[in-house]
């Protein structure tokens, strides 16, 4: 695995492994938790050569198992004193590590929490909000923000979408006056679509802006995403987003706070899990966006529809973009990427594009 680009995928490995007790765990022996301090028993350098160790007694997955849970413990460890220390209940966190799901998901459980809230871009680019709300709070005295939302990136009136498609003459582009129920009926009989949406979403998440949505219960679509389009490794889940009614029938440890950022894991009731089967991984966990009740737009009227066909407001959402691309930001790059896939609809604001079947792909 590559240094500062796979870490991600330990999470997602180490559910395929034979669970090993924790005292037989020896890389617990390389980090402790002191107070609110973590701290390693070796440098970047002795570090790497003494994982290497290991890393040939084991197979990948197990590796993968015992780095995650090394991870899990300290970290409720860390978060536990800090919430002795401070007498809170109410956990925020942000970094690298708060990428990390699964372990959100354990805190999120544990009984001393009552509320867990993960910054929606917790990695380094997240630093760029905290700058901005640090000149705000310095410059105009403004001590709080509320973030409903995080769709601060461009957005594209009719004239910048009409150009980007004058490029490509041999595409179909059409305005629809129901755009969402038409997705919808897409959706609902198999076909994967590119939805680009108003504002552009800030972080590391699609999350209704730039996305790409098929059905959540799906093996065969999840597979034909994996192999024609994202081409990621076949142990990474998809995600779902759903409406937060469906995520009290559907997720058995929802506690009533929605997520609309796709920062935490949740555990799929067992009696649903054929609903997810395109965005679950193999431990029942799934990764959804929960969108609140009270959110209105094109995003939650497909999703209405789609639960007026199924009978559950849910849709498999990947990030509108090829494997190794960032995220589409502009109309250019949602078209250039959609003739450049299979994919055969793209929904841009008020217009659907429709591939024609001997389009030549690139």
């Amino acid at each position: 695995m590559r240094e500062l680009e796979d870490e991600g995928k330990v999470m997602a490995l180490a559910k395929y492994a034979y669970p090993l007790p924790d005292k037989e765990n020896p890389l617990l022996s390389f980090v402790a938790v002191d107070g609110l301090r973590t701290k390693c028993r070796f440098g970047p350098l002795r570090l790497r050569h003494e994982l290497t160790k290991f890393l040939w007694r084991y197979a990948p997955e197990q590796f993968a198992y015992m780095a995650q849970r090394t991870l899990e413990i300290r970290l409720i460890e860390l978060v536990r004193n800090a919430l002795k220390a401070t007498g809170h209940s109410l956990v925020a966190y942000a970094g690298g590590v708060a990428s990390n799901v699964k372990a959100n998901m354990l805190i999120q459980e544990l009984p001393e929490v009552s509320g867990l809230f993960i910054f929606p871009h917790m990695g380094d680019g997240g630093l760029a909000a905290g700058a901005a709300l640090w000149h705000n709070f310095k410059t105009y005295g403004v001590s709080k923000v509320r973030l409903d939302n995080v769709f601060l990136g461009p957005d594209y009136n009719k004239d910048r979408i009409k150009e980007a498609l004058s490029r490509y003459p041999e595409l179909k582009a059409t305005t629809l006056d129901d755009l969402p129920k038409r997705a919808a009926e897409l959706i609902c009989e198999g076909e994967i679509i590119m939805w680009f949406q108003g504002r552009m979403e800030y972080g590391p998440r699609a999350l209704g802006g730039r996305s790409i949505l098929a059905l959540p219960s799906s093996h065969e679509i999840r597979d034909l995403l994996n192999l024609k389009l994202k081409r990621r490794v076949w142990y990474q889940p998809f995600c779902p987003t759903m409406l937060e009614e469906e995520a009290k029938q559907v997720l058995s440890n929802y506690r009533g706070s929605p997520n609309p950022f796709m920062t935490s894991a949740y555990r799929v009731h067992s009696s649903r899990r054929n609903l997810l089967q395109g965005t679950m991984s193999i431990d029942g966990t799934c990764r959804p966006q929960i969108i609140p009740s009270n959110v209105t737009g094109k995003f939650i009227d497909l999703l209405t529809s789609i639960k007026q066909k199924t009978g559950f407001g849910i849709v498999l959402n990947t990030s509108f973009n090829l494997h190794g691309e960032p995220l589409v930001c502009s109309p250019n790059d949602a078209l250039r990427t959609f003739v450049e896939t299979e994919i055969n609809y793209l929904f841009i604001n008020d217009l659907v594009v429709i591939k024609p079947r001997n389009i030549n792909v690139v």
